[in-house]
């Protein structure tokens, strides 16, 4: 096994912190443990025991992301909430799929509006797991946009970097990081914690992951 994933071992379903917020369906938790090992897809690593966090899910190159990354979540047996585009909810069945997965629709245009709302949503004090693609798009991209960073500083919560690497079939859960204020210091340490990971159309990585190749 290559990169980041030499040091994670695998991760253990009964050994999730009591302060992480917890959807009990006992039977999609079994299907999606099942799935997934049939699928061939491991996960690995180990999540922070808190009750609110910002999960970034990295490389995002395909729709296809949407199927090891809707049974991770499922087989976690965890509440987390996914920012997805508006425009997902148009078909009335996928609409309540995603509802009932835990994909929260977002207005793409109103960056600022959304930021806030989801900062006031963890003012609340109410445990909150919200996930989302840094690179804000499936197709090519210089770097990471910056929302996932100021929703976590506004919030005053922890980022769990979460990496799918097609070529091991392994969903990675990686170093926490809490920010400091310091965007391009903080990125960089995120960032770090991706190298090896290759999306499933490895041209269409974010630039900066892509460069992590580089000697």
């Amino acid at each position: 096994m290559k990169g980041a994933a030499c040091s994670l071992a695998k991760l253990d379903y009964d050994d999730l912190g009591k302060l992480l917020p917890r959807r009990h369906r006992p039977i999609a938790t079994k299907v999606a443990r099942r799935l997934l090992s049939l699928l061939g897809w491991r996960l690995l690593g180990k999540l922070p025991n808190v009750p609110q966090a910002v999960i970034i899910g990295a490389p995002h190159t395909s729709n296809v992301d949407g199927v090891p990354a809707i049974l991770t979540m499922l087989a976690l047996g965890l509440d987390i909430k996914v920012m997805g585009k508006k425009q997902l909810f148009s078909v009335p069945i996928l609409s309540q799929f995603l509802t009932w997965v835990g994909v929260i629709a977002i207005d793409r245009d109103k960056k600022g509006s959304v930021l806030q709302a989801n900062i006031d949503r963890f003012a609340t004090g109410a445990p909150l797991l919200m996930a989302l693609a840094p690179e804000g798009t499936r197709k090519y991209t210089d770097s990471f946009r910056t929302g996932f960073y100021y929703l976590a500083m506004g919030a005053g919560v922890p980022i769990i970097p979460v990496a799918l690497d097609y070529p091991t079939k392994t969903v990675r859960f990686l170093e926490v990081c809490y920010p400091t204020g310091d965007y391009q210091a903080d990125l960089a340490v995120i960032l770090s914690a991706y190298r090896g990971i290759e999306g499933r159309h490895p041209s269409q990585m974010a630039q900066v992951l892509q460069d992590l190749k580089l000697p």
